[in-house]
């Protein structure tokens, strides 16, 4: 059975030490890059949220999973090409430096995105 966390400290603190310092570091980055947004617990998994979800990851036996949306996986998919990506996914090696200077553009790039989604919406209902 699959726990349910309340919280990203909680999520966080089920791996091991070396996981958690790398899963840390990339909220660390995330934070950092956008100190408005929401931190919660979505499909079971750390998510940054302003003007809607902006990424999510998870921490795996061999990767971090970083879910950035489809969106933000195509932005980017010239960057990424020593990392296994999927429509939404990409994934990074436990035992590899994370890319967090790529992960700050992506995040950039989600919170633009959400923004321009945001006030689309604004004017729609005015």
């Amino acid at each position: 059975m699959m726990e349910s966390f309340t919280t990203v400290d909680e999520y966080i603190s089920q791996f091991p030490v070396n996981v958690q310092e790398r899963l840390q570091s990339l909220r660390k980055v995330i934070r950092e890059t956008v100190p408005d947004a929401q931190e919660k617990i979505s499909y079971q998994m750390p998510t940054f949220a302003l003007h809607g979800n902006l990424v999510h990851f998870a921490a795996y036996k061999n990767h971090i999973g970083f879910y950035p949306t489809p969106s933000g996986i195509n932005a980017f998919k010239d960057k990424m090409t020593e990392y296994k990506t999927s429509k939404a996914t990409v994934q990074f090696p436990i035992d590899k430096p994370m890319p967090l200077e790529l992960i700050q553009e992506i995040v950039k790039f989600r919170v633009a995105e959400n923004k321009e989604k945001s006030e689309n919406k604004t004017k729609k209902k005015k």
